[in-house]
């Protein structure tokens, strides 16, 4: 009769091959700069979208009479909208025209109808 040892759990470290035991668990290098660029891009995407909303926000808040400044900051919202997405599209390497461009658009085209609605 063949006598086996139970089968450790992979969570725990083998003592008779620590230098495996510990590779298996580190990260590679390219997991880490998959990691640090999806970070980045999250967060200078969402400054910019932040700052796109306020743009349209001061567009509503904006005396009625300055038409002209409500106008501008809607268009200039909606164009720091599609900055942000080129942002982030250039972070990941991806080419930069795409019809994801036009998600971009968005915080002007909501301020406007706040604004103006």
């Amino acid at each position: 009769m063949v006598v086996t040892e139970p089968r450790r759990p992979r969570h725990l470290l083998d003592p008779a091959d620590l230098h495996r035991s510990h590779l298996a668990t580190q990260g590679t290098q390219h997991s880490l700069s998959t990691v640090q660029r999806w970070v980045m891009s999250v967060l200078v995407v969402t400054t910019i979208v932040h700052f796109s909303l306020g743009l349209a926000i001061a567009a509503v808040v904006i005396d009625d009479s300055r038409l002209d400044a409500r106008i501008g900051l809607n268009v200039i919202a909606a164009v720091t909208g599609v900055m942000a997405v080129l942002a982030g599209r250039a972070i990941h390497g991806k080419q930069l025209l795409s019809p994801w461009l036009v998600l971009g658009l968005v915080p002007g085209i909501v301020g406007a109808a706040v604004t103006f609605g």
